[in-house]
């Protein structure tokens, strides 16, 4: 097969690539954008994401989709509340109607991105296989059909396990001792009536000491939940989660005792428990500037999950793309200014992300949690 060119190559069709592509064609710089997935809907997204005003919300504007992103904010699902394991009420937040992080689905934030670039940016069903510099910043990116491109700037939006990443860094993602588990109940306030009062109208957090059952409101009546345990990598390999039956049943043995609207978030699961073993980076990751490459999003800066991820991809993307067009004959320049401000900006979450993690399932749990409300819940959220 021949190998094409293109000038700026976008590994990963995710939030922060898609954004990074996004900016650039509102300043009319063309990207391509690279996908393993071979169609946009070829899996489910994730859930919902608070989007921040400062980082989400920023990069949002700078690509020109705040009326979009408005449309597709789900009304009311930022109210918060905990219950103790046996449901009891200890907390309850409701959404104040500010908005301030505002909640949408993956999804559907991932549509209007797609929707706003032109055809043919996306290249679907383009797996990575391999990458090599060519010299003079230029590198050579080969999929699994064979095919080849050649690029004068390579951007690794391609997630944890990025095959872009190991031209600049020789760091691996670490597991943290956590997985969170997948679960979702459907028609819930008809269907499991018990369980959907118990989770309210937004977010439920039922957490003790080295476990926890979270549980959002999607729209749509839809109950997504995320058991998380804080378990060996061998204790959740000697779970067969393709025997449904089985590792639902084991998941919910953690939870013997607790109160059966809880417990059902997890037993009557209308889809095949997924596990999600939690990894992160070295704190503070950063690398030397290698002509030519750089990252954004968890490629870059990968840490436990404490609602920054998302928007920290996109405000990445954005940055990139106006940095780009800021020195659009000069991707060294570029690139400088985009990582001297990249690596400071994100440091401070790796810590905010442990203590999130430490607050959900540590020795205080859940009251370390709670005291995150004081004085202004949506704030801390």
């Amino acid at each position: 097969m021949t190998t094409s060119h293109h000038p700026i190559a976008i590994v990963g069709a995710g939030l922060g690539g898609l954004t990074l592509a996004r900016v650039l064609h509102v300043h009319g710089i063309p990207a391509t954008v690279y996908e393993a997935d071979p169609f946009a809907k070829s899996r489910t997204q994730g859930g919902q994401l608070d989007i921040h005003e400062d980082d989400g919300q920023r990069a949002l504007a700078d690509a020109g989709l705040t009326e979009e992103f408005r449309a597709i904010i789900h009304e009311g699902a930022e109210a918060s509340r905990v219950l103790d394991q046996h449901g009891k009420l200890l907390f309850d937040a409701p959404d104040d109607g500010m908005a301030r992080r505002p909640e949408v689905l993956r999804g559907d934030l991932r549509r209007i991105l797609l929707d706003s670039l032109p055809d043919q940016t996306v290249q679907w069903g383009h797996k990575v296989t391999g990458v090599r510099p060519l010299g003079d910043g230029r590198h050579e990116l080969t999929f699994a059909d064979g095919s080849s491109v050649t690029s004068r700037l390579l951007v690794g939006a391609d997630g944890a396990w990025s095959k872009i990443r190991p031209l600049l860094s020789d760091a691996e993602p670490e597991y943290t001792g956590t997985t969170f588990i997948d679960t979702y109940l459907y028609d819930a306030d008809e269907r499991h009536a018990a369980t959907a009062e118990a989770v309210g109208v937004g977010a439920m957090y039922a957490l003790t000491p080295g476990k926890g059952i979270i549980a959002h409101r999607e729209a749509g009546n839809i109950l997504h939940t995320y058991v998380e345990l804080n378990r060996s990598a061998e204790w959740i390999a000697g779970i067969d989660f393709t025997d449904v039956a089985a590792a639902t049943a084991r998941v919910a043995a953690e939870f013997d005792g607790w109160a059966p609207e809880l417990t059902a978030l997890i037993t009557d699961g209308e889809t095949a428990p997924i596990a999600r073993l939690i990894h992160t980076l070295p704190d503070g990751h950063r690398w030397g500037r290698v002509p030519g490459v750089t990252l954004l999003g968890d490629a870059a800066h990968l840490m436990p999950p404490s609602g920054d991820g998302a928007n920290l991809a996109m405000l990445d993307g954005a940055e990139l793309g106006k940095a780009i067009a800021a020195h659009p004959d000069d991707v060294e320049a570029a690139l400088t200014a985009y990582e001297e401000a990249l690596f400071p900006r994100t440091e401070p979450f790796y810590a905010d992300a442990h203590d999130m993690l430490d607050l959900c399932l540590g020795d205080r749990a859940p009251f370390g949690f709670i005291d995150l409300f004081d004085g202004d819940p949506q704030e801390q959220r």
